[in-house]
């Protein structure tokens, strides 16, 4: 059985699959330093020129201050999520018609990302109007604009995360020197690994040099560099770890769930992995479209939290051929399922150590991100009270 983002995707009408992430060898070039650095750039403020960039090459996208008005159901809504399974809310919601649903009228359009740095950019520049990412790419985004880009609606994944290596290191000292990757430069599991390193008194750098070479590359690609030797091993989410563990061998140096004792958020164990964000422009223009979203993708929830082992994995296989172009291996869905939990809850306790993790990793500014959630449709949509730990709107 082939593995989503082995082959190329199927082509879709309504879907846009978008790659992001180096991918080529761990040893860059000149150029991909000089990548690297622009990516950087643009994380710490400087992204408007790619921003520029996708709204000339989708000249049917609103521009900034357009003149819908406020409380209309909006015309189109354009999703972004990954083909992973941190990201099954999405899956699920999408394949199985509960946010088209729920939408009505509202056309549902949906765009495959393979990390957050550039669904944030995406959404930022009015390509897409509401994405499942992680979230640190949305912190981010929030510190850069001081506020005004976007808003954390919902929670959709916890845990999921690990750092997989070579059978061969059994410890963090075994690390030094060593080569490693993560998704995307500032996504939510290079911050993970970068901030996790440095409790443990390794120095990295966004140019890859440091004590631990840290090499942001395509999920795909990490596989093949790691079976042919190239990589020691990577952080990442499901169903990427594993598939590093069941297919190439890999063992577990770092759960991440293990890093989160609950004092935080309340739940032992639990960190958010995939959140559902909004722009803030397309929220106040469309409040009815995004409290649709959320009921579609409250059901899409609350179906993955009812649903048994085995429903799930033939609907999120099926919705992963479809987004990733293949499926999953049974015993890789069945362990990637094992490791998260799906939850409306985004965790908002965690969020002031999220940023400091950004900080800390030099791939985000200090920053007061009081505002950044709202959750005020959830809530009203779930009939629950969800916390926004004193964040945003609740």
């Amino acid at each position: 059985m082939a593995e989503p983002q082995d082959k190329s995707p199927q082509s879709q009408a309504s879907s846009t699959r978008i790659v992001a992430g180096q991918s080529g060898k761990p040893r860059r070039s000149l150029g991909q330093k000089i990548g690297i650095t622009a990516a950087l750039l643009a994380l710490l403020g400087g992204g408007g020129t790619l921003a520029s960039a996708v709204n000339a090459a989708n000249p049917g996208t609103a521009p900034a201050g357009g003149s819908a008005p406020a409380g209309n159901p909006a015309v189109e809504l354009k999703l972004g999520y990954f083909g992973n399974v941190t990201h099954a809310p999405a899956l699920v919601g999408v394949s199985q018609n509960y946010i088209a649903d729920a939408l009505g009228g509202t056309k549902l359009s949906t765009q495959v990302f393979n990390a957050g740095p550039a669904a944030i950019e995406a959404l930022n520049a009015g390509a897409i109007d509401a994405t499942y990412i992680g979230p640190n790419p949305a912190i981010n985004s929030f510190v850069k604009s001081k506020g005004e880009s976007v808003n954390i609606i919902a929670g959709a994944a916890a845990g999921g995360a690990q750092l997989v290596v070579k059978p061969e290191i059994s410890s963090a000292a075994d690390l030094r020197g060593k080569t490693l990757a993560s998704p995307q430069l500032g996504g939510t599991q290079d911050v993970a690994l970068r901030a996790w390193l440095a409790s443990q008194g390794y120095k990295t750098n966004v140019d890859g040099s440091g004590d631990v070479a840290i090499n942001p590359t395509e999920n795909a690609q990490t596989l093949k560099l790691f079976q042919d030797g190239k990589l020691d091993g990577a952080w990442l989410p499901e169903p990427w770890a594993s598939r590093l563990v069941l297919t190439a061998g890999a063992r577990v140096l770092v759960d991440e769930k293990d890093l989160w004792d609950g004092s935080l958020s309340g739940k032992p164990g639990e960190f958010p992995t995939t959140i559902l964000i909004v722009n803030q422009k397309f929220a106040a223009e469309h409040p009815d479209t995004v409290k649709a979203l959320l009921k579609g993708h409250v059901k899409s929830v609350e179906w993955l939290k009812s649903a048994s082992d085995s429903e799930k994995a033939t609907v999120i296989n099926a919705a992963l051929k479809e987004a990733a172009g293949a499926e999953l291996k049974a015993d890789v869905i069945d362990r990637s399922l094992k490791n998260i939990v799906f939850t409306v809850d985004p965790l908002a306790g965690t969020y002031n150590k999220l940023l400091e993790d950004g900080v800390t990793a030099g791939t985000t500014q200090q920053a007061d991100i009081t505002g950044i959630f709202d959750l005020r449709a959830l809530n009203s949509v779930s009939g629950e009270k969800t916390s926004a730990a004193g964040l945003g709107q609740e």
